[in-house]
C-alpha cells in the first residue's frame, strides 16, 4: 500500500521567517521552502505555474497543429483552455483569454455529435467554458451562441448518474454557467428535470435499504467523487431541493461515512475490502470535499468532523506518486483549502502550502526519475502537470481555490 505514495516526513508546522534567514539556517530545498512566507513562496508557484501553462500549451496546442482529436476538460485540449481561463483570471493577460477562446472554439467542432453530455468529458463543458470565456471578453454574440448551443444539449434516456459521464455532470455544468453567467441562466425547470430523474433513479436501486439513495456504474455502486455518491451528492447540494431530497442527501452521506475502513480512509465500491485509494476519484479526497460541502450546507457537526478526519487521511497517505488532479498530489491539495475555507484554521493553509511545495521541490525530478507518474497524457489537466500549474494558480488567492470541475 505505501508504495501508492511517499511517507509525508514534513513538519506538522514550519515557522516563517525572512528569506535571508532562511537561506543561513536550512540547506534542504523543501525546508527552505516550507520556512518562506506565504506570499514568497505565491510568487515562486506563480512563476512556475505560468512556465507551466506555455510548456502545456505548446505541447498540446502548438505540436498538435491546432488539431483537436481528444476535446475534453480531463485529458484534452479543453483541459489546455481552462488552464488558460484561470491564467488570465489570476494575471488578467488577455492573450490568454483570446488563446482560451480559440482553442474552445476548435474543440466545439470536434465535440460535435459525440454524444457525451458532461462538463468534464462531454459537450456541456465546451459550450459552458466557451459562454463564460465570451462574457469575459465582451462578446455578446459569441456568449448566446454558446449559451443557445448548450440549451440544446439533450440528455440520452439510457444517461448514468455519476459526474464524469453522466447527469451530475450535466448539471454541474448549469451551476457552472449560473455562477459565472447569472443567476437562471440555466432555468430551475431545466435543472429541476435532470434532478428529478437522479433522485428517482437513486431510490429505485436503494430499494429502501440502508442508503436512501444508491447508484451503479458499469455494474459498482461507487462510492467516489468521479463516478460514485460523493460526486453525485456534491451536485445535488447547489439544486434547490424539497425537505425529503434533503434529508435523503443527509442519510446517503451518513451511509458513507459509516462505510470507513478503520483508517479512516473510504472504499472506491461499495463491498470493496482494499484500503489503497486515496484519490479525488476514489477514496477520501474525494468525499472530504463533498463533506466539507455537506458542513457548509447544512450545517452539522457530524459532516464537519467526518471532512476533517478524511483530511487526516490526506495529510497522512496524500503524497501520492502521481502528480495530477484526478488522482495525485495536485488534487489531493483540494481538501487542505477546502477544510482551511471551512474552518479558517491555520493549519490546513500550511498543508495546502506543503503539499504544494513538495511538488514545486520534487515532482519534475521525480517524473524524470521514474519515482513518480507522470500521467498516462503527461500534459493534461487532470492526470498530467496542467493540473499541477492549475493548482499553483490557486494557491495565490487560497481563500478562492476550488478545485476545477468539481468545486463552484
Amino acid at each position: 500500500m505505501a508504495d501508492r505514495y511517499f511517507p509525508n516526513e514534513m513538519p506538522n508546522y514550519v515557522p516563517e521567517i525572512l528569506e535571508e534567514a532562511v537561506t543561513e539556517t536550512s540547506k534542504d530545498s523543501l525546508t527552505k521552502l516550507l520556512s518562506l512566507p506565504y506570499n514568497t513562496v505565491t510568487e515562486r508557484l506563480k512563476r512556475s505555474a505560468l512556465d507551466i501553462k506555455d510548456t502545456v500549451v505548446r505541447e498540446t496546442w502548438g505540436l498538435s497543429g491546432k488539431r483537436v482529436q481528444d476535446y475534453t476538460i480531463y485529458t484534452g485540449m479543453l483541459g489546455t483552455a481552462y488552464l488558460l481561463f484561470k491564467a488570465y483570471q489570476v494575471t488578467k493577460n488577455y492573450n490568454d483569454l483570446k488563446l482560451c477562446s480559440d482553442i474552445v472554439m476548435a474543440c466545439d467542432s470536434a465535440s460535435r455529435g459525440s454524444g457525451r453530455v458532461t462538463f468534464i468529458c462531454g459537450r456541456a463543458g465546451v459550450c459552458a467554458l466557451g459562454a463564460v470565456t465570451a462574457k469575459h471578453a465582451g462578446d455578446e454574440r459569441l456568449l448566446d451562441l454558446y449559451l443557445t448551443q448548450f440549451k440544446e444539449i439533450k440528455l440520452p434516456s439510457d444517461l448514468p448518474y455519476e459526474l464524469l459521464y453522466g447527469r451530475a455532470g450535466f448539471l454541474w455544468s448549469c451551476s457552472f454557467l449560473n455562477k459565472h453567467i447569472g443567476k437562471e441562466t440555466i432555468s430551475s425547470s431545466c435543472r429541476r428535470a435532470a434532478v428529478d430523474e437522479i433522485i428517482e433513479a437513486g431510490k429505485k436501486l436503494s430499494h429502501k435499504g440502508k442508503c436512501p439513495l444508491m447508484y451503479e456504474w458499469h455494474g459498482k455502486k461507487y462510492l467516489g467523487a468521479a463516478h460514485g455518491m460523493a460526486g453525485i451528492m456534491h451536485v445535488l447540494m447547489d439544486m434547490e431541493l424539497k425537505q425529503d431530497e434533503i434529508e435523503a442527501v443527509k442519510s446517503t452521506l451518513r451511509y458513507m461515512i459509516e462505510t470507513r475502513f478503520p483508517s479512516g480512509n473510504y472504499p472506491s465500491s461499495e463491498g470493496n475490502e482494499s484500503d489503497r485509494l486515496v484519490h479525488w476519484c476514489h477514496g477520501a479526497p474525494g468525499v472530504a470535499l463533498t463533506l466539507v460541502k455537506a458542513a457548509e450546507v447544512f450545517g452539522d457537526k457530524e459532516f464537519l468532523q467526518a471532512a476533517i478526519d478524511a483530511g487526516e487521511v490526506v495529510w497522512n497517505r496524500g503524497l501520492l506518486r502521481r502528480v495530477g488532479i484526478c488522482h495525485g498530489i495536485s488534487g489531493n491539495t483540494y481538501v487542505f483549502f477546502s477544510l482551511y475555507r471551512l474552518t479558517g484554521r491555520a493549519e490546513y493553509l500550511y498543508r495546502a502550502k506543503a503539499f504544494a511545495c513538495f511538488l514545486h521541490d520534487k515532482a519534475q525530478k521525480l517524473i524524470l526519475e521514474g519515482k513518480m507518474h507522470g500521467g498516462d497524457r503527461p500534459y493534461s489537466l487532470f492526470e498530467g502537470i496542467g493540473g499541477m500549474a492549475y493548482l499553483f494558480f490557486d494557491m495565490i488567492e487560497p481563500s478562492e481555490a476550488r478545485f476545477p470541475a468539481y468545486e463552484l
